[in-house]
């Protein structure tokens, strides 16, 4: 079924088409949802509100041509994590900045291509809260600090900070496995 007829039917509320949109897409939105959750029983329970609001939503769903089904849905994922990220409050929540260097040197490409996706993944889904929202929203959703102080209410200079320390530490991480994998 192509994307704009699965668009119509699920507008139309057929279970079959939503099923089948569910089928299609959730281990990709489950990804997004591990990205700014960092826990799969949380990113299972945004997969979960995200695809109602998807379902609930589809009268706000206009197609654009291939690919905007899929990217509305990931809006709607990124934005179902992100309130439930500032309905926890957990933007405010500090937590140590374990050794984060004032400087580091980012790695070369080369080296992040040889690790597997799923441990950078793992990388990600292992930084504080504030330093993997704030990356994830710079790096995957090309959002400017400007835009990502006014999503999650801090400063921009919070947001560049975090952003560095989340950088500073993942270059540590890409390291140190380089280092114990390349032998």
């Amino acid at each position: 079924m192509e994307e704009q007829e699965l668009a119509d039917l699920c507008r139309q509320g057929n279970n079959r088409a939503r099923k089948e949109l569910y089928e299609r897409y959730a281990s990709r939105m489950q990804t997004i949802c591990l990205r700014y959750s960092g826990d799969r029983d949380t990113a299972q329970d945004l997969l979960h509100d995200g695809f109602l609001k998807i379902y609930h939503s589809f009268d706000k769903f206009t197609w654009r041509g291939d690919g905007s089904l899929r990217a509305w849905m990931e809006r709607v994922m990124v934005n179902t994590a992100l309130q439930f990220l500032r309905k926890n409050d957990v933007m405010t929540q500090t937590s140590a900045l374990e050794d984060s260097p004032e400087l580091y040197n980012e790695p070369d490409a080369s080296d992040i291509e040889i690790i597997p996706q799923a441990v950078l993944m793992q990388f990600i889904e292992e930084l504080p809260v504030g330093y993997r929202t704030v990356f994830n929203l710079y790096t995957f959703e090309d959002k400017s600090h400007r835009e990502i102080a006014e999503l999650l209410g801090i400063n921009e200079k919070s947001s560049a900070s975090q952003l560095f320390r989340a950088k500073s530490t993942l270059a540590k991480k890409v390291k140190d496995w380089i280092k114990v994998n390349d032998k």
